[in-house]
């Protein structure tokens, strides 16, 4: 059974199952899943708990399946956790999950917790995976995108009696305190606490969020790669000089822009050879959020203009493996701020 991360809470107030799935990479939101769990398995009486972490391939699942196994007429009702930090848990381990949930049908005294990273699709089709959606029940914890950052602070500050100011000025603020969290939910949770702590209840206004948050942003290359097909021309900036004071290698960053710009090409040119957009973007393995931004974008891109482009990545190729390049930046972090900067224009423009 798969459920949304957002109807856990409704789910449990109508009683515990006996065995839960997590999977994402967003600590913060999977820790407090985790918590709701435990704390409706506490108040049904599960007072015991073992928690196991998988590391390896070595790893003794023996272990695992006596604690589910031993429990006795007289014994507490126990919480059993396994944590699989690589998301593989390996041959033994899938025969001993199948096993588990096997073991954990009808046992009411048995509830099992299992943490999992972000599953691609592959290890989601898996034997072990499916055994865990059909016997019990299937969380994906999905990151907050940025879009959506600035309702998911305004939530949390209202959890303690905390908002911004209405009108403009609440909207500026709270886009402020997102462009200063971004990529980095687990700080953004400890700069809304340190609120409580600085600030009374009641309205916060810019500057009380100003003073008060610190930058502790973090990128991704692929988080750029959206700014740019979106045209987000401040936050790339913003994101590139992030990801250089991060020590991201300039390679990488270059690779992401370069592949946007070479796939945005090709769909351009299958698109001139009669295919129509939908098959294009599926033969060049375009799909999700990216999708969407491709097809948003390529009706203003011509394919003169990405040409060009594709000749600027060219370029820039050779500087970022320390070559020089005749009218162009040497220092590689300035030729990918230009290239980006055009690819993001030309996505922006009307």
């Amino acid at each position: 059974m798969q459920l949304a991360a957002g109807q856990l809470a409704q789910h449990l107030s109508r009683g515990l199952r006996g065995l839960y799935t997590l999977h994402g990479d967003e600590p913060l939101l999977i820790q407090e899943a985790a918590d709701t769990i435990r704390a409706a398995a506490r108040a049904a009486g599960f007072t015991e708990r073992t928690a196991h972490t998988v590391a390896g391939a070595h790893f003794d699942w023996s272990e695992v399946l006596a604690a589910g196994g031993s429990l006795s007429l007289f014994a507490d009702k126990q919480i059993v956790e396994i944590r699989i930090p690589t998301g593989k848990p390996g041959k033994d381990g899938s025969a001993a999950i199948q096993q588990l949930c096997e073991q954990g049908q009808g046992n009411d005294d048995l509830l099992t917790l299992v943490i999992l990273p972000r599953l691609d699709k592959a290890t989601r089709s898996g034997a072990w995976f499916g055994a865990l959606e059909r016997h019990g029940v299937s969380i994906a914890i999905e990151p907050i995108e940025r879009s959506a950052l600035p309702q998911w602070l305004a939530q949390r500050l209202a959890q303690q009696d905390q908002r911004v100011k209405p009108g403009v000025e609440g909207q500026r603020s709270l886009q402020f305190f997102a462009d200063r969290v971004e990529g980095n939910l687990l700080a953004a949770h400890q700069e809304i606490q340190k609120l409580a702590l600085l600030y009374p209840q009641g309205e916060l206004g810019f500057e009380d969020i100003e003073r008060a948050v610190l930058n502790v942003a973090r990128y991704d290359v692929f988080k750029l790669s959206e700014a740019v097909l979106a045209g987000q021309q401040a936050r790339v900036l913003r994101m590139l000089g992030g990801l250089q004071a991060e020590g991201e290698a300039p390679v990488l960053v270059h690779y992401s822009l370069s592949e946007d710009i070479r796939a945005l090409k090709r769909v351009r040119d299958a698109m001139g050879d009669g295919r129509p957009m939908p098959m294009a973007l599926r033969e060049q393995r375009v799909w999700g959020v990216r999708e969407r931004l491709f097809e948003r974008v390529l009706p203003r891109l011509d394919a003169t203009l990405l040409a060009d482009l594709l000749l600027q990545a060219h370029r820039v190729d050779g500087i970022v493996k320390g070559l020089k390049q005749p009218d162009w930046p040497t220092d590689p972090w300035q030729a990918l701020h230009r290239l980006a900067m055009g690819l993001c224009g030309a996505c922006a423009a009307r």
